[in-house]
C-alpha cells in the first residue's frame, strides 16, 4: 500500500487536496533556503530516549523498523547513512528486500510518527521554534515542483506543486507545521512499543 494510500485509510482528515496562493507561502525546498530548518532533512539533533538522531527524517524512518533481532543491520544501516536524501534512498532496497524488517501497522501510525518527530523538534530546537513563529501569517508548504515534474505526477502526500499562482496537493507537511504552529503541540497516540528499536542504538 503506498503512502497515499495509506493515508487515505487511516487518516482521511489529512488525505484532502488543498490550494494555496504562492505569494502567501513560506515554502520548503532546500536545506539551505530560507526556511529550511522547517524540513525534516534539516541538520537538528534532537534526543530520544537517550539516542542523540540528527534530523527528523531519520527519526521517521528509524521508527519503520521491527525492534526484531533480525531487523538490527537495517537499524544500525540507516542510523549511520550518510545524512541528506540518503536516509530516504537506503531505505528503498529495505522495502523491497526486507520487508520482514518493518512494521505491519506502519501505515495506522504514520501520521502520528510524523508528529511525534515535530513536536519533539519543537520541544528540543529553539531555532525550529522560532523560524515557525516567524512564518505566522503565511501558509507553509513543501514545495515538490520540481522533483514531480521529472516524474510527472501530482503531488499526492506530503508536499504541493505549483500550479499557476497556486500550491496544490494534499500538504500533509505543511498543515502539521501549521497546526504545531498554531496550537503549540501536536497530538498524537503510537504504540506501546513505538521505540523499542532504540536498543539497538544505545
Amino acid at each position: 500500500m503506498s503512502l497515499h494510500e495509506q493515508i487515505q485509510q487511516y487518516y482521511p482528515q489529512y488525505s484532502d487536496i488543498q490550494r494555496y496562493p504562492a505569494d502567501q507561502c513560506a515554502c520548503i525546498r532546500k536545506t539551505s533556503e530560507e526556511w529550511g530548518i522547517l524540513g525534516n532533512f534539516y541538520q537538528a539533533p534532537i534526543v530520544v530516549e537517550g539516542v542523540t538522531i540528527d534530523c527528523t527524517e531519520r527519526l521517521f524512518h528509524l521508527m519503520k523498523f521491527r525492534a526484531t533481532a533480525d531487523a538490527k543491520e537495517g537499524i544500525k544501516s540507516e542510523y549511520a547513512v550518510k545524512a541528506g536524501m540518503n536516509i530516504k534512498m537506503h531505505m528503498k532496497p529495505i522495502y523491497r528486500q526486507h520487508p520482514e524488517w518493518l512494521r505491519d501497522d506502519w501505515g495506522e501510525m504514520v501520521v502520528d510518527a510524523m508528529k511525534f518527530c515535530l513536536q519533539t523538534k519543537y520541544e528540543q530546537c529553539e531555532g525550529f521554534r522560532k523560524e515557525l513563529e516567524r512564518s505566522k501569517g503565511l501558509f507553509i508548504v513543501e514545495d515538490e515542483t520540481a522533483r514531480n515534474a521529472r516524474k510527472h505526477k501530482d503531488a499526492d502526500s506530503w508536499g504541493v506543486n505549483l500550479v499557476g499562482d497556486h500550491y496544490v496537493g494534499p500538504s500533509l507537511l505543511g498543515r502539521l507545521l501549521m497546526e504545531l504552529r498554531d496550537k503549540g503541540r501536536l497530538d498524537y497516540t503510537l504504540p506501546a512499543d513505538a521505540f523499542e528499536f532504540l536498543k539497538f542504538l544505545r
